[in-house]
């Protein structure tokens, strides 16, 4: 960010570690990135609670909207994935897990709130761990007696190998996926957070700080900065859909007939 002394200085890791807001000194304490996400939270009911609470046959704009959100889960998703049964069975999993993740992205680009939900791990890993719990618990609804058999020790494989297979099949299927579910979703919603606080902040510097022909540059960087916003909404639905989609992919294998 730009600075009163005159030199320009860029966004840093900090700013994922914001002071408390309210409630200071108690269990109950609040800092920025607490409030965006209740913020988002509250915007997701009151978005669901506006589309459906007059449903009609012939649907309105902002119903038809909520529905073409519920059926891209739904269809694209979930029965796509699992086939109409077990898509039925884990919709509501998904769309909690879609929706939740799409608003708390795109509070990193909207004025006022300028950071994501997502972009702390917190949520992120919460999220990777209710996937996680779906994942172990289809597989051993399927499959009680086999699941962690077939999971570990693969059919087909000569048995000397397993001293190879067990560890690596152990370790990337029940220690990797909710890892990199985590760290890609953080990742990408720092990132963004990041280069558009570059952007705008490089803008104001140019503009109000170093003035003259600098004032050029400040045109390029409000212009990138403002396409990359679009970037950034985009990155915002498609780390939603990421998510959902490999949540329901780890469900898919869990319930596949060799377990």
């Amino acid at each position: 960010m730009s600075a009163d002394d005159g030199e320009f200085h860029g966004p840093s890791i900090a700013e994922f570690f914001p002071g408390p807001l309210l409630f200071e000194g108690t269990p109950f304490e609040i800092n920025r990135i607490m409030l965006v996400r209740f913020i988002a939270v509250a915007a997701l009911i009151l978005v669901f609670w506006l589309g459906t609470r007059r449903m009609r046959v012939v649907p309105g704009r902002f119903q038809s909207l909520v529905e073409m959100g519920l059926d891209l889960v739904r269809v694209n998703i979930a029965d796509d994935l699992l086939g109409k049964k077990d898509g039925k069975r884990f919709l509501p999993l998904l769309t909690t897990i879609f929706f939740m993740v799409l608003f708390m992205n795109l509070t990193g680009v909207i004025p006022l709130l300028n950071i994501a939900g997502t972009s702390v791990i917190g949520v992120p890993l919460v999220l990777a761990i209710v996937a996680y719990v779906a994942f172990i618990y289809a597989g051993v609804k399927k499959s009680p007696k086999n699941f962690f058999k077939n999971s570990l020790f693969p059919a087909g494989v000569p048995w000397p190998v397993y001293i190879i297979v067990t560890p690596i099949e152990f370790i990337s299927t029940f220690v990797i996926r909710p890892i990199t579910l985590t760290l890609r979703l953080m990742m990408n919603m720092i990132v963004g957070h990041l280069l558009l606080v570059l952007f705008f902040a490089a803008t104001q510097f140019f503009f109000f700080t170093a003035g003259g022909w600098w004032s050029l540059l400040g045109v390029g960087s409000l212009a990138f900065g403002l396409v990359f916003t679009l970037f950034e909404i985009l990155v915002a639905v498609l780390q939603a859909y990421v998510f959902a989609l490999l949540t329901a992919v780890y469900i898919q294998l869990a319930v596949a007939e060799e377990h």
